[in-house]
């Protein structure tokens, strides 16, 4: 399979690696320093196109990607206010596109416990439910793209939240997420339920990007020859 990085930073670097042991190509590299030369022949070699940029530059390249009917698999996150435009191109293209706020296989397990927790703790209302977050002090965005998928499985299961907000509050409708960003931290995010007894929590802690990258190399490989909008779930579960 022949991919182009959308984004050689880090995460670039990294998902380049594991492409490269699983046996596929890498025929094109956009970042920073050749952002500008992105265009519809960018794409011609390119069997699907893997998206881990910069929230002011992922609809640009997603879209870029979708025009030519390349399949598109992105976890850039800080920008989806937008994504039901590219929802709406990757429709009337018939092309595909896959968006994860993480692809860590550990990660999406982490949002099925979630889910289930919140739908038992729904039923509890003397627990006060919390997010907390910590990542590498690089990370433009706050909370993460993680952070908020927690926040929104809670949200739509419980009636005592009807909103997430960034580290303080004093109502009681809206959920905290406490973002916190230090050097050489890859990823912990904390979901707690405290009451005046106990606190009952869940957590995942990342300890390399290595199982994101992992991840979108899988996604890519499963997205080949579709069709459609897809999500982790479907590629992993």
């Amino acid at each position: 399979m022949k991919i182009g990085l959308l984004g050689y930073g880090k995460m670039g670097k990294a998902i380049e690696k594991i492409a490269l042991e699983r046996g596929h190509e890498i025929v094109l590299k956009i970042n920073a320093e050749n952002q500008n030369s992105l265009n519809s022949k960018s794409f011609n070699q390119v069997d699907v196109a893997i998206e881990f940029s910069l929230p002011n530059t992922a609809q640009h390249n997603i879209e870029q990607a979708l025009h030519t009917n390349t399949p598109v698999v992105c976890g850039t996150t800080g920008w989806l206010n937008n994504l039901n435009e590219v929802h709406h191109l990757c429709t009337n293209k018939n092309s595909a596109f896959l968006y994860a706020s993480n692809f860590s296989l550990g990660v999406n397990l982490f949002f099925e416990l979630n889910k289930k927790l919140a739908k038992l703790m729904a039923k509890q209302p003397a627990y006060e439910a919390s997010i907390k977050e910590i990542h590498h002090s690089q990370k433009l965005d706050s909370p993460s793209g993680t952070a908020i998928s927690l926040a929104n499985q809670i949200i739509t299961t419980t009636e005592q939240k009807d909103q997430w907000v960034l580290n303080t509050s004093e109502f009681k409708n809206e959920l905290i997420i406490e973002a916190l960003r230090e050097n050489g931290v890859p990823g912990t995010h904390r979901v707690s339920y405290q009451s005046e007894t106990d606190t009952l929590s869940i957590k995942h802690v990342a300890h390399s990007r290595n199982g994101f990258a992992l991840g979108a190399v899988v996604a890519a490989e499963w997205i080949l020859n579709k069709k459609g909008i897809f999500s982790m779930k479907d590629v992993l579960f």
